[in-house]
């Protein structure tokens, strides 16, 4: 299948300017070794389901692409244990459109710039299951201009969706139910700087719902990310923080209300070696069996039109 479907894609119109399509109209396994790899200006629909078999390697996943522009994929099904579903590093104008991943270990969809100062640009995802992954279900690093439907994780090693140094985001839904039991990761995390724009943090990550059942932490902002407005809060039964604000910037959570519901604090926190927390402001959702706390005192910290049911507050 891997041969087959990269002969189909480096047969098109060689030095094309506009996109050209390679429909795969059946399932096949591929090394986990392996990787299709896109080229510029190519679109990918999948209607069958591609396996990865056997052991993996560095930089591989079964959808591969690098220093490459205008590419898509439509429609596709991965299962096995690749080190990525769908890597992409250093890219132009990405959509991805219908991703289904049943995985047994691996990353479900990663998208990055490599660290290499420059941003991978213009990302369009539509709408992604992940199940099974070892890791998260969908991780960006160095992105700018992310537009994302629905990010659904069921039982993920680690975070749902994970931005890292991410700016212009805007996000419809992140909705995970068991990811990243008993680690330190959320249904949504945020961190390496996110949404920090030159020296600042304007407002530039937008998210309608977080909802979380079980796992891990629920929403989670950490090493200098901030710029970031969640909507709707749908949180319940985390194994370690429903929410943890740590050493971030111009953060607001519940625009539109929600509810959080047991489960580890509601919590801002800091590291020594970052700047505090800083204009920091929860409003507007229903906390329930659980406590809001404040320890070190952030520096500038609103709590507006928060409901109380059987929960506290503890803050400076």
């Amino acid at each position: 299948m891997n041969t087959a479907v990269q002969a189909a894609i480096d047969s098109l119109t060689p030095n094309r300017t506009t996109k050209e399509r390679v429909v795969v109209r059946g399932s096949g396994d591929i090394p986990a070794a392996g990787r299709i790899t896109m080229r510029s200006f190519t679109t990918l629909d999948v209607c069958g389901t591609i396996n990865a078999t056997g052991a993996t390697a560095t930089d591989r996943g079964p959808i591969f692409a690098r220093g490459v522009t205008d590419i898509e994929v439509q429609h596709v099904t991965v299962t096995g244990a690749p080190l990525y579903g769908i890597f992409m590093r250093d890219v132009a104008n990405v959509k991805l459109g219908q991703i289904t991943m049943r995985l047994s270990g691996g990353l479900g969809v990663r998208i990055d710039n490599g660290n290499t100062g420059d941003y991978t640009k213009n990302v369009k995802i539509d709408d992604v299951y992940v199940s099974g992954a070892g890791s998260h279900a969908v991780e960006t690093f160095g992105v700018d201009g992310l537009t994302i439907g629905t990010v659904t994780a069921r039982n993920v090693g680690e975070s749902g969706l994970l931005l890292n140094k991410t700016i212009n985001a805007t996000i419809g839904t992140v909705d995970a139910v068991d990811a990243g039991n008993g680690t330190g990761y959320a249904a949504f995390r945020m961190a390496n700087r996110n949404g920090r724009v030159g020296d600042a943090y304007p407002s530039n990550i937008t998210v309608g719902l977080v909802k979380a059942r079980g796992g891990a932490r629920g929403i989670f902002c950490v090493s200098e990310s901030g710029g970031a407005t969640i909507g709707r809060v749908d949180i319940a039964g985390t194994g370690n923080n429903a929410i943890l604000i740590e050493n971030c910037y111009n953060m607001t959570i519940g625009t539109k209300g929600g509810t959080v519901t047991g489960g580890g604090e509601v919590r801002l926190a800091a590291r020594a070696e970052f700047p505090n927390n800083k204009d920091i402001t929860l409003r507007g959702f229903t906390l329930k069996n659980n406590t809001i706390r404040e320890t070190p005192c952030a520096d500038g910290f609103t709590l507006t039109g928060v409901t109380l049911t059987n929960a506290t507050v503890d803050r400076c």
